[in-house]
C-alpha cells in the first residue's frame, strides 16, 4: 500500500485521514493544558502567613511584648539532706554487762526516762543487798550508843559518872550515827549504780536506729546504742550559693518535697548558716519540718523557700530560652534588630515565669517564634495583646 502525503497552502493534506484527526487532537490538548496552567499562575494567591515568623519573605514577623514589672514571690529553690533536727545518740551510762533485753525498735516513740535496754544486774543486785543489811548493823550499833549515853547523863546528877566518861559515850553516839550515815550512803550509790544499767531516753521523741542486741557486752566504749530524734522534729539542711543565703530569713516558709515523692511539706526556715565553706562557696539553711513518715533522715529532698514579694517581669514561658549557657531571651531594640539577653527566671505559675534579673520589663521581649529568630537578625515587631494581659502589662 501506499501513502502520499501534501501540502496544498494552509490545508493539510493525507493519505490516512486517522493519522490527521489524532495529531490535531493533541494539538487541542497542548493548548488547553497550557492555558490552565497561566491561569493558575495569574489567579495564584500566597497563603496567609499565620506562624508570626514569616511576613515579607525578607523580614520575619515576630511577636513581641512589653511585660513591665509585677508583683510577684520571691522564692529560693535548693536541695540537700534531710535529718533530725535534734539528734539524740544515747549510749552506756554506767558500768556496762551483758545486755539483757532491748525494748523498742526503729520508729518506736519514748518517753523521756523511758527504758530502751537492760543490763543484766544480779552481781550488782547482790551488792545493793550487803550494804542494806550494813545499815541496819549500824542503826543497831547507834541506838545502842544512844542508850548507853542516856543512862549516863542520868548518873552524872548523882556523881556515879564523871564528866570525862560522859564526853567519851557521847562521841561514841556520835560516831555510831555517823557510821549509819555512811552505810547509807554506799547504799544509794548501788542503787544509782544499778539504775544506770538500764539505758533511757534522754528526752520523749522518735528512735532512729538501734545497734544493739540481747547478749551483747556493751560499756562507756561501745559507742551509740541507739539514735532518737527528740520531739520526732525533722529538717532539711539546704545548700545555698552566698547570693540566695542574702535572700533568707529566719521564719520564712518553705515546701520540702523528698526526692521520689509527690507531696510537699510546709516548713519554716529556723536558722541560716553565719559562714560559707570556703571550698564549696555554699552555706546552709535549716529547715524545721514536723514529722511524717516520708520525712527520713538521710534522705535527699529539694526545698521551695518563699522569701516574701518583689518585682520582677512576667513573661509566657514560650518567651523562655535555654542552652548550655543558661537560661535567656530575645529582645527587638530601637532599630528592631534581634539582641540576646541572658536572665535569671524565678517563680512559674499560672501567669508565666518571673524574671528576677536581666530584664527592667520595659523592653520588647520576643514572645513567639523565638526559636527561628537569630541574634543580629532584623525583624517586623508585632505587640501581641493577649500576651501582655496575661502577663500584666496593658498594650
Amino acid at each position: 500500500m501506499k501513502f502520499e502525503t501534501g501540502f496544498a497552502g494552509d490545508r493539510l493534506e493525507a493519505g490516512d485521514p486517522e493519522l490527521a484527526r489524532r495529531r490535531k487532537l493533541i494539538i487541542i490538548a497542548g493548548l488547553v493544558v497550557l492555558a490552565l496552567v497561566v491561569l493558575a499562575i495569574l489567579t495564584h494567591k500566597a497563603p496567609e502567613d499565620t506562624t508570626g515568623i514569616g511576613g515579607d519573605g525578607a523580614m520575619p514577623r515576630v511577636t513581641v511584648v512589653q511585660p513591665g514589672r509585677s508583683a510577684v514571690s520571691a522564692t529560693v529553690t535548693a536541695t540537700g539532706t534531710l535529718a533530725a533536727r535534734r539528734e539524740m545518740p544515747v549510749g552506756v551510762v554506767g558500768e556496762g554487762g551483758s545486755v539483757s533485753a532491748v525494748l523498742v525498735e526503729p520508729g518506736d516513740w519514748v518517753r523521756a526516762g523511758q527504758v530502751l535496754a537492760r543490763v543484766e544486774r544480779s552481781v550488782q543486785a547482790q551488792q545493793g543487798a550487803s550494804l542494806a543489811a550494813a545499815i541496819q548493823v549500824a542503826r543497831a550499833d547507834a541506838r545502842l550508843a544512844q542508850n548507853d549515853l542516856d543512862r549516863a547523863t542520868a548518873l552524872v546528877a548523882n556523881g556515879f559518872v564523871s564528866k570525862a566518861d560522859l564526853d567519851r559515850r557521847t562521841a561514841t553516839r556520835d560516831a555510831a550515827l555517823a557510821r549509819v550515815r555512811v552505810a547509807e550512803a554506799q547504799y544509794n550509790e548501788q542503787r544509782a549504780r544499778i539504775g544506770r544499767l538500764d539505758i533511757r531516753a534522754p528526752a520523749a521523741g522518735l528512735v532512729l536506729t538501734r545497734a544493739v542486741e540481747p547478749g551483747q557486752v556493751v560499756s562507756a566504749g561501745s559507742g551509740v546504742l541507739f539514735r532518737m530524734a527528740k520531739g520526732g522534729e525533722m529538717e532539711l539542711m539546704a545548700r545555698l550559693s552566698e547570693a540566695d543565703l542574702a535572700q533568707l530569713s529566719v521564719g520564712d516558709q518553705a515546701e520540702v518535697t523528698p526526692v521520689g515523692g509527690k507531696q510537699a511539706y510546709v516548713g519554716t526556715v529556723w536558722q541560716i548558716s553565719p559562714v560559707i565553706d570556703p571550698q564549696t562557696r555554699l552555706g546552709m539553711a535549716r529547715i524545721a519540718v514536723p514529722y511524717h513518715k516520708d520525712i527520713r533522715p538521710g534522705g535527699f529532698a529539694s526545698a521551695r523557700i518563699v522569701s516574701g514579694t518583689a518585682q520582677a517581669p512576667v513573661l509566657p514561658e514560650s518567651a523562655i530560652q535555654n542552652d548550655d549557657k543558661g537560661s535567656y531571651v530575645y529582645i527587638v531594640n530601637a532599630s528592631d534588630v534581634v539582641e540576646r539577653r541572658n536572665v535569671r527566671v524565678g517563680q512559674v505559675s499560672a501567669s508565666g515565669v518571673s524574671v528576677m534579673s536581666g530584664l527592667s520589663g520595659s523592653e520588647r521581649v520576643v514572645a513567639l517564634a523565638g526559636g527561628f529568630v537569630t541574634p543580629g537578625q532584623k525583624v517586623q515587631p508585632k505587640a501581641d495583646k493577649a500576651v501582655s494581659a496575661r502577663t500584666g502589662r496593658s498594650q
